[in-house]
């Protein structure tokens, strides 16, 4: 008994000893300065924080939760369905690993070579964002480009058939339309602008068809350039974003649309933080000429122009080492009418400052038809001042057949050769082959979706670097017969089949 009694007396001794010490640890820390209830009210956010939201002492958000229920209900999935051809061919190209001795070869082309061409419903998924009560939509070109149907989803679970209203293939911006449109939110456009790497943003969309996901990051990058086209200035953030994410807006933290989310970058097709949106400023005159026309209408120069390499800009006599250097000028365009000439550095549009060759592009492309600007520019080490009126940027394919040779076949569409103009603007990196410069609706290479700047690198197996090569292979021709088409677009290969 006097054990247990001593025991328990030592124990209430060591909890006293151990209260006591906690107590002065604590008032160590405290007169230290560490206060465990800090006030973060009184902590100065960065200068790049307080400049995009004054009011903002908030490092990392609290929850994602407001912009997300503010906005969802105007972000819709969208789904498209069109018809493909197919069947008929599909064992002509059997490749067995025996090569031409294949044992198995005679059998598949006996009972499968023949087989009728078949119909089958090709669909697609996508994302998308109302930008008002009528009911327009925004989204990518490629989520809806040669869709036979289209139809929308809202968060409540409505559906609604839509129609394409225009479309822009340069930077792959659709916009369309439900008529009957029943949906009250839409959303609001920001400003991309006075967007700040390091920002919090938030994507909304229909990775792999799971509706209406949220995912948060950060603004990554700006002004990225990516090769899908003449005007790339992307926004890069780690925001997941998956196939089926495509259309759907990109959010800041006050709830507005600062871009398109448009492609990633993957081997897998998977999310692996690196993600791009068109800036919603670049889409907003977009919007609005295909809200109006169902076109875009750009203004145009008329030259071929380069970046300049630090080589190039000390050769010049370019300080500063910016601006665009004319590698061509088109005879009785614009350029040509001011006198500009190549190898000009064009260095300045109505005072802005000319970054690249790709700056000049946009600057121009966002002039209305008809204005009238003033370049500046250096030749030969000296200043020079131009006064250009712009205009209009016809279609590529019509500038083209005005300006290279090219050759109409009833397949249904023109060809030309290739050369650095045509490679250019359709943004191709070989320097020989045949183009396709148009393509007629409806026809046999319209129905197998053979498109306006696809690269032929081969008919029926063979090499096509000429008229000449792509006339004798297209000769004898009859109606009825199939031909093989390997192209090249953007940067993949497809194999296309055109029933004539």
């Amino acid at each position: 008994m006097i054990s247990n009694k001593s025991n328990k007396r030592r124990g209430v001794h060591l909890l006293v000893l151990f209260v006591a010490l906690t107590s002065i640890v604590i008032g160590i820390f405290l007169a230290a300065g560490f206060n465990v209830t800090q006030d973060t009210s009184a902590v100065s956010p960065p200068s790049t924080v307080s400049a995009v939201n004054p009011s903002s002492t908030v490092m990392v958000p609290a929850s994602f939760t407001d912009v997300a229920l503010a906005v969802s209900p105007a972000v819709v999935n969208v789904r498209t369905e069109k018809v493909v051809k197919g069947g008929g061919q599909a064992f002509r190209h059997f490749q067995g690993p025996f090569g031409n001795d294949d044992p198995f070869r005679d059998f598949f082309e006996k009972f499968f070579g023949d087989v009728p061409r078949r119909e089958f419903k090709q669909r697609s998924l996508g994302s998308g964002f109302c930008v008002d009560k009528e009911g327009y939509i925004v989204t990518n070109n490629h989520v809806i480009e040669n869709a036979d149907k289209i139809k929308v989803k809202l968060k409540n679970g409505k559906e609604y058939d839509a129609k394409i209203v225009g479309r822009d293939v340069k930077t792959d911006i659709a916009l369309i339309k439900v008529e009957s449109w029943k949906g009250s939110q839409t959303v609001k456009l920001g400003d991309s602008d006075i967007l700040k790497v390091g920002e919090w943003v938030v994507a909304i969309g229909s990775p792999f068809g799971l509706e209406h996901t949220v995912t948060a990051g950060i603004v990554s990058a700006k002004g990225r350039v990516i090769g899908s086209g003449p005007y790339d200035d992307f926004i890069q953030t780690d925001a997941s974003i998956n196939p089926g994410n495509s259309g759907g807006p990109l959010l800041n933290m006050r709830g507005e649309v600062v871009g398109i989310n448009t492609a990633i970058f993957s081997r897998s097709g998977g999310n692996v933080g690196i993600g791009f949106a068109i800036p919603i400023n670049m889409a907003k005159g977009i919007i609005d000429q295909l809200k109006a026309s169902g076109t875009v209408t750009r203004g145009w120069l008329g030259v071929s122009i380069q970046d300049l390499s630090p080589d190039l800009a000390e050769y010049y006599g370019v300080k500063d080492g910016k601006g665009a250097l004319v590698g061509e000028v088109f005879k009785g365009d614009p350029a040509d009418k001011a006198g500009i000439k190549p190898k000009d550095v064009i260095t300045e549009v109505d005072g802005e400052k000319i970054e690249d060759s790709r700056d000049l592009s946009q600057k121009i492309a966002e002039i209305p038809v008809g204005g009238e600007i003033t370049l500046k520019g250096i030749r030969e080490g000296k200043e020079r001042t131009f006064r250009v009126q712009i205009t209009k940027r016809t279609e590529d394919k019509e500038t083209l057949a005005m300006k290279q040779p090219a050759e109409q076949t009833d397949l249904g569409m023109t060809v030309a050769v290739l050369t650095k103009e045509i490679a250019r603007q359709f943004n191709l990196s070989e320097d020989e082959g045949i183009v396709v410069v148009s393509v007629e609706q409806g026809g046999p290479a319209d129905k197998a979706d053979v498109q306006q700047g696809d690269l032929i690198l081969e008919i029926d197996h063979k090499a096509i670097k000429t008229l000449k090569d792509y006339d004798s292979k297209i000769k004898g021709v009859e109606k009825g017969d199939t031909i093989s088409l390997l192209v090249k677009r953007r940067r993949g290969f497809l194999a296309l089949n055109i029933i004539k």
